[in-house]
């Protein structure tokens, strides 16, 4: 076996590989998740502009590798195996759909008999069971960065929209958390991952925004209402903070230096290196406020696993929060969008009833033997739900019209 129990070992059998180079189990998991076809297609999947539309904005792929950089440079400074916080970062993503969070919630209502669909839970179905690496394994990447990959380790229960695990997938899950203590705590690693993601996709969804043409921080710093309005919207979806408290932190980031550099854009090369700058100070500022919270916490040793938890303050969050409400108000909200997003809706939908009923001649040669061993039609319906959810966007365009 690969490591000797604990956080090393893993989910099936392996004969020991010595390279010569003395690599450890988590740069093997590392080398592993680069190099398998899910990450690859992460390039063709919509972080929140569809992919390919610009070439300057960020797809899925380039939003995962940030995260792993964020979340590396985090660990490192808490004492975690930087390693393991690099695989949860390049890892996390990797069971979203086509069309991002949009394409989630069509194959959720989509997937309803089957225990519906959610991206984490496929995250975990793709490193454990759907990528081709060790035979009933997935990947077979080692507990600790399986746990780490865990953003929501609990199953569907009703009430919260995020959950981690499908049903049967509750062995290896079972088997990943049972170093963890009771209750539904995140590791060390999985906090750090699930904050680098955070800070990404807040700050990197700005500097697309602010190129696209979407949003105008000099507007918005010039209109009281329109911060208002903002920040309205910011309390109603990610923050509970009242909308005078979000108002008075949105106002400072703008007079600041945190978002003053980009509010004239323009597009040259003048205002791009000012936005650079904006988006380095920012990530710099959400990053090392948990880092040293933490540290004055638990102490500067070596913080792995369950010995600590990520302290985020207050303040810290609200900033992420505003920027977050940004993208949901000028991108996300934009007019033109709903039309789009119904439309990707369609097409997904669309996608699993026509493959259910021509399955399994219709699905790809790796989907196609699980059907045929599927024991009912739940089993079934999770397959193509499986083989759409693989697709890139521009592969769930090209399907729909050769399909339909």
């Amino acid at each position: 076996m690969d490591g000797q129990g604990g956080d090393a070992e893993r989910w099936a059998d392996e004969q020991a590989k010595d390279t010569g180079y003395g690599r450890t189990p988590f740069q093997r998991d590392r080398a592993r998740v680069l190099h398998s076809a899910g990450f690859r297609r992460l390039a063709s999947k919509t972080q929140v502009h569809v992919a390919g539309s610009d070439d300057f904005l960020r797809t899925r792929l380039t939003h995962s590798l940030e995260v792993a950089q964020i979340a590396r440079e985090m660990g490192e400074r808490l004492g975690c195996d930087p390693d393991v916080v690099d695989v949860a970062g390049l890892a996390h993503d990797l069971g979203h759909p086509p069309f991002g969070h949009n394409g989630e919630a069509a194959l959720d209502a989509v997937a309803a008999g089957c225990g519906g669909f959610e991206g984490n839970a496929q995250t975990l179905r793709v490193l454990t069971r759907l990528e081709a690496k060790v035979e009933g394994a997935g990947l077979n990447l080692t507990r600790a960065s399986l746990d780490a990959t865990c953003k929501y380790p609990w199953r569907r229960d009703g009430v919260r929209r995020k959950w981690g695990v499908y049903a049967d997938d509750l062995p290896v899950f079972e088997w990943l958390r049972r170093d963890a203590p009771a209750g539904e705590r995140q590791s060390l690693e999985a906090q750090v991952m699930d904050w680098a993601d955070d800070v990404a996709y807040s700050v990197h969804d700005l500097e697309d925004g602010i190129h696209g043409g979407y949003i105008d921080l000099e507007r918005l710093a010039a209109d009281a209402d329109e911060r208002a309005a903002l920040c309205a919207d910011v309390s109603g979806v990610y923050s509970e903070e009242p909308v005078d408290v979000l108002g008075a932190e949105l106002a400072a980031m703008l007079a600041g230096p945190m978002l003053a550099p980009a509010l004239a854009y323009d597009g040259s090369h003048r205002a791009q290196r000012a936005v650079k700058r904006m988006t380095s100070v920012l990530t710099g500022r959400l990053v090392a406020a948990p880092v040293e919270a933490t540290v004055a916490a638990f102490g500067s040793r070596s913080l792995r696993r369950y010995a600590a938890d990520l302290l985020v303050p207050p303040d810290v969050r609200i900033r992420c929060a505003l920027l977050k409400g940004m993208a949901l108000r000028y991108v996300m909200r934009r007019s033109g969008a709903a039309a789009e997003r119904e439309r990707q809706r369609e097409v997904l939908t669309r996608l699993v009833h026509v493959l259910a009923v021509r399955a399994p001649d219709g699905l790809d040669p790796v989907f196609a033997p699980i059907w045929r061993a599927a024991p009912d039609d739940a089993a079934r319906l999770r397959v193509v739900i499986d083989q759409v959810a693989s697709l890139t966007d521009p592969a769930a365009m090209s399907w729909h019209r050769v399909l339909t």
